[in-house]
């Protein structure tokens, strides 16, 4: 995937110790795609199996479909991203098959910017958005992040998973950036409507003499990423997971580095229309039943991110 304590704005990152970086290395390596699936390929779907336990918490209009349609930004690995077959892969379309099997339905990722996946769900092109987003109040509210203002009637969001943000740089070379404060004066790239684009808003307000923060913002943090490789920003900014990820995947661990400690540790949610109680509630109980039964934990631990885990669903717990 919080203002300036927002999270991924339109949301992505949880309670990740920093020694995850050393399980994160039996992550596989990732690609990105467009904001429009062309093909049956550009979407993930996950295949449910003939035992539905669930099956009759879903809206009947979602069961006689049999597919449950997510919106998700497709380029956030570990989270969600496509392999090098063009597969999409990760801990979110993970957790999407192992629900959907309690729930009897395929959950089919769809891929678009982070930023319109909220819209996407008030225009009912989605049913949920599960893309690493942040659970925050604002979201909730469906309130601007700097301004307070209505723009939207807000979401409601089932917390499965929980991440903090990072500041990473080129490896051996920090800028002297340590916390969000150093990066005054400096310039940093990263996705835009994610929580670390809030806090770098935030923190730049806050330079004074110093000299504001140069935000450079991509529609992808991969994009980001490349950036930053090329030595045209000083430093980056995703959730903690991603950013582990990219510290040992990128350039064989030779790219980036972490710097200073991950902030604003919050939940990651899936994110359903507030009309939509039906769809909200069969899914936290597939989440709770597979939480129950081990299979998240199992998904969990293959992307090496236990410290992350939740050990029950809640409905808006984010702050």
């Amino acid at each position: 995937m919080t203002a300036s304590t927002t999270r991924r704005t339109t949301a992505r990152a949880r309670i990740a110790a920093v020694g995850a970086i050393a399980v994160a290395g039996t992550l596989l390596l990732t690609a990105c795609g467009d904001q429009t699936d062309k093909a049956s390929k550009e979407s993930g779907s996950t295949k449910t199996s003939d035992s539905a336990p669930l099956a009759d918490l879903l809206p009947q209009a979602v069961k006689d479909k049999g597919v449950i349609k997510v919106g998700s930004d497709i380029a956030y690995p570990p989270v969600e991203f496509k392999d090098g077959s063009g597969k999409i892969t990760g801990i979110d379309p993970d957790l999407g098959a192992a629900l959907g099997k309690q729930l009897g339905v395929t959950f089919e990722f769809q891929n678009g910017t982070f930023d319109t996946l909220i819209t996407g769900l008030r225009s009912k092109r989605y049913d949920l958005a599960m893309s690493a987003m942040t659970d925050t109040k604002d979201r909730q509210e469906g309130l601007d992040p700097e301004t307070k203002k209505k723009v939207g009637e807000g979401v409601d969001f089932i917390d499965y998973f929980t991440a903090g943000v990072s500041i990473y740089t080129k490896k051996g070379d920090d800028q002297g950036i340590k916390s969000w404060s150093d990066l005054c004066g400096k310039k940093i790239a990263l996705q835009r409507g994610t929580v670390s684009h809030d806090l770098a808003k935030a923190e730049s307000a806050k330079c004074g003499s110093k000299g504001k923060i140069s935000i450079e913002q991509f529609d992808n943090d991969l994009e980001a990423q490349t950036r930053l490789r090329a030595g045209g920003a000083d430093a980056g900014s995703s959730d903690f997971p991603v950013a582990a990820y990219a510290v040992k995947t990128s350039g064989g661990g030779k790219d980036f580095q972490i710097v200073g400690e991950q902030v604003e540790a919050a939940p990651y949610g899936i994110a359903v229309a507030k009309s939509n109680t039906e769809l909200r509630d069969a899914v936290k109980a597939a989440l709770d039943a597979i939480i129950e039964n081990g299979e998240y934990d199992k998904i969990i631990a293959k992307w090496g991110v236990k410290d992350g885990a939740v050990t029950e669903a809640k409905i808006n717990g984010g702050s």
